[in-house]
């Protein structure tokens, strides 16, 4: 599969994709504290987190940092401190949703537990996002638009897959189970599936906290004759478009901020392809 664009687009494009690097990389929020679990540093805790937290029994709250479980190994003992924590938090109104899924700990390279996916982001742990950019034969991308009733970034254009990785899930595990939840699209179908890459780790501040997260990103090409359909309830709209269709759309700003740089990426290597770089 080849891509031809234009000298002038082709160099929009990269300036674009520079333009919205710098925007993944922001400093914590005011009055962010770090955290540590199991003694280890593995986030950043909101303001509004660390006074809730620093009601808690197990956690310790000083002016520099918030410590949970400082003086524990990982365990079943401490994944049940940070379930109390998260529904804590929820209570208090700082999860912006409750989800039912766990979400890795992780702290300087060790996996030191699991919480409710709620509240990842008002202690600014670290996660893990997985999204498939999926090609037609013939040079068009396939992606999706968000429900209307998605609590983040509602009616805005996405890749065709993206999601969090789970707890304890192998992340292609994770790819496989987005791309047949959204996509309706099973490993079978997905011809040339390229090695996962890793293309930035997002730091972005959010009104209930702190979003750290490493973008992990296929490609694949799928059959002229391979339709993807959502299956989850959570997208409203699945179409292919054009590089030309892409960017009218993004200059409408159309596409959430992480989904526009997974396709950029896709797109500048295509392009590197097609041209022989």
């Amino acid at each position: 599969m080849t891509i031809k664009t234009t000298k002038s687009l082709s160099i929009a494009l990269q300036k674009r994709f520079q333009e919205l690097l710098l925007l993944t990389q922001e400093l914590p929020p005011v009055g962010c504290r770090p955290l540590t679990v199991c003694g280890r540093v593995c986030g950043w805790a909101h303001d509004a987190a660390a006074n809730v937290l620093s009601r808690l029994p197990g956690v310790a709250v000083d002016g520099e940092a918030v410590h949970i479980a400082s003086n524990q190994s990982p365990s079943a003992k401490v994944n049940a401190r940070l379930a109390e924590i998260a529904v804590a938090l929820d209570a208090a109104g700082c999860v912006k949703s409750w989800r039912n899924e766990l979400l890795d700990v992780v702290g300087e390279g060790q996996h030191l537990g699991a919480i409710e996916r709620g509240g990842v982001r008002p202690l600014g742990l670290l996660t893990q996002a997985v999204h498939l950019n999926a090609w037609t034969p013939d040079g068009h991308l396939w992606v999706q638009k968000r429900a209307s009733h998605k609590s983040t970034d509602p009616d805005k254009w996405d890749t065709l897959v993206g999601g969090l990785s789970s707890a304890n899930e192998d992340l292609h595990v994770s790819l496989i189970r987005e791309c047949e939840e959204e996509a309706g699209l099973f490993i079978d179908q997905l011809h040339a599936l390229e090695p996962m890459r890793l293309i930035l780790r997002m730091h972005r501040r959010l009104p209930e906290g702190y979003q750290v997260e490493n973008v992990w990103v296929n490609d694949c090409v799928l059959d002229e004759t391979t339709t993807p359909k959502n299956l989850d309830g959570e997208v409203s709209e699945i179409r292919s478009i054009s590089i030309d269709e892409y960017w009218e759309m993004a200059q409408l700003g159309m596409f959430t901020l992480e989904a526009e740089i997974v396709i950029l990426d896709s797109i500048r290597r295509r392009i590197e392809n097609s041209n022989g770089g």
